[in-house]
Formats: C-alpha cells, sequence, structure tokens
C-alpha cells in the first residue's frame, strides 16, 4: 500500500492510512473508533458511522466507555462483533488508567486508597465487592474482587474477605464497593457489615482501616466520617 498517494484516499481521509502517515495523535476519537468499526454500512462509511456513536456519547470517551454492547447494537452497521471490539479497546484503556508503577504504593488517606481502586469502579451498572490488601507498613500488596451483584446490592461474605486476606498475608485490609444507584452514603447494612468485620479482624489481628463506598467520580469513606 502506498500511503503516500493522499490524493486517492477519498473516504474520510482513509482513518489506518492517515495513523501511518502521521501518526496516532493526530486522529480524533471518531477516528479511532472507526479504526475498530473496520468497515462501515451502505448509508455511512465507519468514519461517518464512528461520529454517530460519538455524538451519542456527547463525544465524550468516558460516556462511551460506560456503553454495553447492546447500546452499540442499536447503531446501524454495529454487529456483535464490532461492539465487542469497541467494548474490548476502552476496557483496555480503563485497565491503563489505573496501571500504577511497580513501586509499592503506601496508603497514607482514603483519597490514596481511592485513587488505586478508582479504575475498578469507573462505568459499573452494578454492585462489586473488593478489597485492598496491606502490608505492616501500609503499602499495597494487592487488591480482590469478593463478589460481583445486581443494581441493588452484592453478598460480601465475611468468611472469604478473611480467607483471602490470610491467604496473601495481609496485615491490614481496607473494604470497598459501589453505589450504582449515585447514593454516596452507607446504608444500615453496610454499617452492620462493617462493624462485624472489624471485630472479627480484631480477633485475628488483621485490621481494617477503611471502608470505602464509590459512586462515580466520588467517594465516602468511613474512617474519615469516624464510623472506624
Amino acid at each position: 500500500m502506498n500511503i503516500q498517494s493522499i490524493p486517492y484516499w477519498a473516504e474520510d481521509d482513509r482513518p489506518r492510512e492517515k495513523l501511518l502517515l502521521k501518526g496516532r495523535r493526530n486522529l480524533s476519537d471518531a477516528e479511532l473508533i472507526a479504526i475498530l468499526i473496520g468497515s462501515g454500512s451502505r448509508e455511512s462509511s465507519a468514519v461517518q458511522l464512528a461520529q454517530e456513536i460519538m455524538a451519542e456519547a456527547e463525544n465524550d470517551l468516558q460516556i462511551l466507555a460506560g456503553f454495553s454492547i447492546q447500546d452499540l447494537t442499536k447503531f446501524k452497521g454495529i454487529g456483535e462483533a464490532k461492539a465487542i471490539s469497541i467494548v474490548a479497546c476502552l476496557e483496555i484503556a480503563r485497565r491503563k488508567s489505573g496501571y500504577t508503577e511497580r513501586e509499592k504504593i503506601k496508603i497514607k488517606s482514603s483519597k490514596d486508597a481511592f485513587q488505586v481502586l478508582k479504575a475498578d469502579f469507573e462505568d459499573l451498572h452494578h454492585e462489586e465487592f473488593f478489597i485492598l490488601l496491606l502490608n505492616r507498613a501500609n503499602e499495597v500488596k494487592g487488591k480482590i474482587q469478593i463478589s460481583k451483584g445486581g443494581f441493588s446490592g452484592t453478598v460480601a461474605d465475611g468468611k472469604m474477605i478473611f480467607s483471602k486476606a490470610l491467604e496473601k498475608k495481609a496485615s491490614a485490609i481496607i473494604l470497598a464497593h459501589n453505589h450504582p444507584s449515585g447514593q454516596l452514603f452507607p446504608s444500615e447494612i453496610d454499617k452492620t457489615l462493617t462493624q462485624k468485620l472489624i471485630e472479627f479482624g480484631k480477633c485475628i489481628d488483621l485490621q481494617i482501616l477503611d471502608h470505602l463506598i464509590f459512586s462515580n467520580e466520588k467517594y465516602f469513606s468511613f474512617a474519615d466520617s469516624g464510623l472506624i
């Protein structure tokens, strides 16, 4: 392929060729999505179709990242395979945004824990429960998903929480779950569960430092609110 033959590009500047010639940073969001789509429909080119999708997402990749496969297949020209490609690519981007270098991260505040776990709760329409594992210096040893539920809740099994923490030889843990409803404050169930886990943790010398509730870009901290 002769990528220098620009006069022959025609259809919406052909984003693949544009990427090869000018580099990935010179493509718009719609052009990058068009590369994932590959081909359009009879009525629209891949770029036009990508522009239509981006317009529906208010030209915001954060909003687009929340689209499901079912949402994407509503667009004429987007089948399941193309929708899966888009969702997979955005998931890679989400994971990259939460990636941290190999040096150990020390948790000094609820905000530090929020930053470590933030990517795991982005764009979720259901509830999930995680634990953050810490060593004696409050450095992050890892994070584990404990459960995954529906819109209104998920089951956090105390036996699983502590067995996973002990298996990884954690000295302390931070609990975290999200509220897809947008309600930031803890329910009575959240408070009761947290207190039970704290009391059991004391029996086995495994401290629970905090419990975070995530909602979009905000969070609630039990420790900051004096509930721990």
